[in-house]
């Protein structure tokens, strides 16, 4: 499967919007999803560099979000048909990792995900919790901890 890797349009938000919300309420099981809305996409990465994986047939498989200064990712989701193709590690390479140092917390329950970063190579550096969960502090090697 061919997959570009390009910067995210006004075009596609809502697209992006339906993945993020679909996904959510896929992944997070444990959190009542009725709170969940499609505008949730826009307060969540207003002001972030967000980087869309698109398929030769024009469907959006897959978005990341990063918070530029401080090189964290806020957000990585794969459309649930798309997983497990190589699209998470085509994002995250879009951003120059593993060259370049990246952050990000990952909620423990998230097990799925918590068992990307780490077999990418990503250690954990903190632990937290915020008013989803537990989460785990995650860096790629050559990242320090934010101060």
């Amino acid at each position: 499967m061919t997959v570009l890797i390009r910067a995210a349009t006004e075009q596609d938000r809502p697209a992006l919007r339906e993945l993020f919300l679909q996904a959510r309420k896929a992944t997070f099981t444990w959190l009542d999803s009725a709170a969940f809305a499609l505008e949730d996409y826009d307060g969540q990465t207003r002001g972030e560099r967000v980087l869309v994986a698109e398929t030769g047939d024009g469907h959006i498989a897959g978005f990341v979000a990063l918070w530029a200064p401080e090189w964290f990712i806020h957000h990585l989701y794969i459309d649930a048909a798309r997983q497990r193709q190589g699209i998470g590690r085509a994002l995250l390479q879009a951003l120059g990792w593993p060259d370049q140092a990246l952050q990000l917390k990952c909620l423990r329950r998230n097990e799925p995900a918590l068992a990307f970063y780490l077999g990418l190579g990503f250690v954990e550096i903190g632990q937290g919790r915020g008013s989803d969960g537990e989460y785990a502090l995650l860096a790629s090697r050559r990242a320090q901890p934010l101060a």
